[in-house]
C-alpha cells in the first residue's frame, strides 16, 4: 500500500520539479543575433548591420571620389588626386558652390568680411604704413565695371597673411561694408580646413579649399571658376606658395590661374599687382604679426 501510494507522489515531485525549471530556465543564446568581432568581443546584430551600412557608405564615397577626379587625371596624368578638398563640400543635389551660396553661409560672410576687412585696414594703415601706387584701377574695376563681368586679382606671395591684409589695405572701408562685393580666394585644404571650426570660419570669409597637387581640374578650382562666371572677384597668388627668401624673387606662375582665365564664360578683367615688406610684418614661421613696418604695393597695369 505504501509502495504503491508513493508512485503518485514521486511522479507529481517530478512534473513540479519540471515546472519549476522551466520558470526560472535562462534562455538559450542565439547565436543568429550575435556578432564576433575581431578582438573577441561581442556586439549585437544591430551593431553590425550598422557597421556594415557604414563601411558600404564609406566604399561608396571613394568610389565617387575617384570616378569624380578621373576627367582630370586623364588630362592630367602627373597629378594624383585625392578627396581632402571633396570631403568639405559633397552634398547631395547641390551645385559646385552651392554651400557657399546657402543662406547660412551668405548670413556668416555677410558679418564676418566687413569685420575682419576692417579690422585689417585698421591693422595695416594704423599699425605699420603702407605706400599704394595705382589702387585707383582697382577701385575701378571693383565699382564700375560692367554687371556680370568677372575680375581677376593676380600678385606675389610673400607671407602667410597676404591675404587679408594686402587686400584690406587696398580698399577703402566703405567698400568692405559690402561682403557681396568682396574678393573669393583659395586656400590649400592642409592649412586653412583642417577641422570643422577652421573649415567654417574659412568658408565665411569667402575662402575655397583646394589640395596640393590635384591639379588645376580639382573641386576648388572648379568652384573659383564658377565664382568668375557669375561676375564676381577671385583673388589668386600664381605662385601657389610663400616666397621662400622674404620676396627676392618671384616663382614661375602655377596653371591654374590660366585656367581661370581661358575657362571663363567671358574674359575676366585681370589686375595684377606686386607688393613688398609683408615679409617683416609676417616672417616665415612666425605666428603673430608685426607692428611698425612698411608695406609698399603697386599695380602692374599701366
Amino acid at each position: 500500500m505504501a509502495a504503491g501510494g508513493g508512485a503518485p507522489w514521486a511522479e507529481r515531485a517530478r512534473v513540479v520539479g519540471a515546472q519549476i525549471r522551466n520558470r526560472f530556465r535562462v534562455p538559450p543564446v542565439d547565436r543568429r543575433w550575435l556578432w564576433r568581432r575581431a578582438d573577441g568581443s561581442v556586439a549585437t546584430e544591430a551593431v553590425r548591420r550598422w557597421s556594415d551600412r557604414a563601411r558600404t557608405l564609406l566604399q561608396r564615397d571613394r568610389g565617387a571620389d575617384q570616378s569624380s577626379t578621373s576627367t582630370g587625371a586623364s588630362t592630367e596624368t602627373a597629378a594624383k588626386p585625392s578627396s581632402s578638398a571633396l570631403r568639405f563640400y559633397r552634398k547631395k543635389g547641390k551645385e559646385v558652390d552651392g554651400i557657399e551660396d546657402s543662406v547660412i553661409f551668405r548670413s556668416l560672410q555677410a558679418l564676418a568680411v566687413p569685420l575682419i576687412g576692417n579690422a585689417c585696414y585698421v591693422f595695416m594703415h594704423g599699425l605699420n604704413s603702407v605706400q599704394i601706387y595705382g589702387a585707383e584701377k582697382l577701385h575701378q574695376a571693383l565699382q564700375e565695371r560692367p554687371k556680370g563681368k568677372p575680375l581677376l586679382t593676380v600678385s606675389n606671395h610673400v607671407a602667410a597673411m597676404d591675404d587679408p591684409f594686402v587686400i584690406a589695405s587696398l580698399l577703402p572701408p566703405s567698400v568692405m561694408l559690402e561682403a557681396q562685393k568682396l574678393r573669393w580666394t583659395l586656400c590649400a585644404t592642409d592649412r586653412c580646413f583642417t577641422n570643422p571650426v577652421l573649415s567654417t570660419f574659412f568658408r565665411s570669409v569667402k575662402v575655397l579649399p583646394v589640395s596640393r597637387g590635384d591639379g588645376i581640374y580639382q573641386k576648388g578650382m572648379d568652384m573659383a571658376l564658377s565664382k568668375l562666371n557669375s561676375g564676381g572677384w577671385v583673388h589668386i597668388f600664381p605662385e601657389g606658395s610663400r616666397s621662400r627668401d622674404g620676396g627676392k624673387t618671384i616663382a614661375p606662375a602655377k596653371r591654374g590661374v590660366g585656367r581661370l582665365v581661358m575657362d571663363a564664360d567671358s574674359l575676366p578683367v585681370v589686375i595684377p599687382f606686386v607688393h613688398t615688406g609683408m615679409q617683416d610684418i609676417m616672417p616665415v614661421g612666425k605666428r603673430i604679426p608685426r607692428t611698425g613696418k612698411r608695406v609698399t604695393q603697386s599695380s602692374l597695369m599701366t
